[in-house]
């Protein structure tokens, strides 16, 4: 396995999938499983049962980790289109 080269905090941009073209901040990195968090990315809606954190119960809107080999980030996203841009 590659060493990941994005850590939590920094600011990502999805290069393929449904969510292509979104921006966010890594919020979490599983390394084990080669997966990022990104803010904002692949909402998903979990069911949450009713406890004292949560009296009403209902359901949760959180983010699911994709893999890291659909991010890149932001910088290097930017550099290499105004490249392209420039070439043009």
């Amino acid at each position: 396995m590659a060493k990941a080269r994005i850590k939590k905090g920094d600011e990502v941009v999805v290069i393929s999938g449904a969510a292509r073209g979104a921006r966010g901040k890594v919020l979490e990195v599983i390394p084990k499983k080669e997966r990022v968090v990104v803010e904002g990315v692949r909402k998903m809606r979990k069911a949450v049962r009713k406890s004292q954190q949560h009296p009403e119960g209902g359901f949760m809107e959180r983010e699911a980790p994709i893999h890291v080999s659909n991010v890149m980030l932001a910088s290097r996203w930017d550099e290499r289109r105004s490249r392209r841009a420039a070439a043009k």
